[in-house]
């Protein structure tokens, strides 16, 4: 059993703590958070001791990991604090928004021996792992093309002022808070991404962070793929991948409960017929407690899961590839693909 701390306790911090309640894997037993007064009846609830900083989990030796919930900017130094103090640490994505920073983390959790998680807990849906399988077998052909959004009124739930509006939090509109999820997805698909073209705009309100932004992406494979990420509009969100022989689709307007998945194939003995797709469902899961019980067993077994060269440093390197192409409204090449 892995004693973790949860490093803010906003409503996120308070979901994992929730999903991860009667896990015989991770207990959330002490927390720490910027406004103790509004989480100290959550805390209570439960059995969480309240600790006065982050400093302070730190030093504790009753807790084997640290899980943050904390702003973007923080998770680099947080992770490098934890790995020095000793121990495991799993953070929210991103990882962070500088891809040496975040490269920097990763390192230091290596070089400690501890592990480090980041919370993509898309990986944990069984659709999408079935996509994966579907690609290493062949079954879609050759992919050729992975388009998505991610959409929402984000921009409109937060007031002025509230560190998601930062734009330094919040760099390139959604896709920090949102975005990320559909490029990890793309990555654990299709391989790392080589290229970049993006636009951001702020449209509808007159502060905070760019709402409706868009990018263009060239694989390393050679395939290619499209994200949107509009922040001021209804809910929704979807992913298609194309391949040579079919495509896959998920996507609704909830995305933490267990997706559906759709599969759509061609008949090469009736190419001028379009067929149907089916529609393929899934037992029920919570991706977050799927995500945290297999970051503590890596913890417990003092294994590796985020790693420097890895998928979640590769990520930030797209992120802030992105923000180079928005500010030179061009093409960028992603560092280290």
């Amino acid at each position: 059993m892995i004693r973790a701390a949860i490093i803010g306790m906003g409503s996120w911090g308070q979901n994992l703590v929730r999903n991860a309640q009667g896990s015989d894997a991770i207990r959330f037993v002490a927390g720490a958070t910027r406004t103790p007064e509004k989480a100290r009846d959550f805390a209570a609830q439960h059995g969480i001791a309240m600790l006065p900083s982050y400093e302070a989990a730190l030093a504790d030796p009753e807790i084997d990991a640290v899980v943050l919930a904390t702003p973007h900017t923080q998770h680099t130094g947080q992770v490098v604090a934890a790995a020095q103090a000793g121990k495991h640490v799993f953070t929210e994505k991103p990882l962070g928004v500088n891809a040496a920073e975040a490269r920097r983390a990763a390192e230091a959790c290596a070089a400690a021996g501890v592990t480090l998680g980041v919370g993509y807990n898309w990986r944990h849906q069984p659709a999408l792992q079935t996509i994966r399988r579907m690609v290493e077998e062949g079954a879609l052909g050759r992919v050729l093309h992975i388009e998505g959004n991610f959409c929402g009124p984000s921009a409109y739930r937060f007031p002025q002022g509230h560190w998601r509006h930062d734009r330094n939090e919040g760099p390139a509109g959604g896709m920090t808070g949102r975005g990320v999820h559909v490029v990890d997805a793309m990555l654990y698909l299709a391989g790392p991404i080589a290229q970049v073209t993006a636009q951001s705009f702020r449209l509808v309100q007159d502060f905070g962070m760019d709402d409706t932004t868009s990018m263009l992406f060239r694989f390393a494979n050679g395939a290619t793929g499209y994200l949107g990420t509009v922040i001021a509009t209804a809910e929704t969100w979807r992913m298609q991948v194309f391949g040579s022989n079919a495509w896959v689709e998920v996507g609704d307007v909830e995305h933490l409960h267990t997706w559906d998945l759709k599969l759509c194939r061609i008949d090469r003995d009736n190419i001028g017929v379009k067929q149907r797709p089916e529609v393929l469902t899934f037992a029920k899961t919570s991706t977050e407690r799927a995500e945290l019980e297999d970051f503590a067993r890596h913890a417990a077994a003092r294994r590796p899961l985020a790693l420097p060269g890895g998928d979640a440093v590769h990520n930030v390197a797209v992120l802030e590839a992105i923000m180079a192409s928005i500010a030179a409204q061009g093409p960028v090449r992603v560092e280290g693909a």
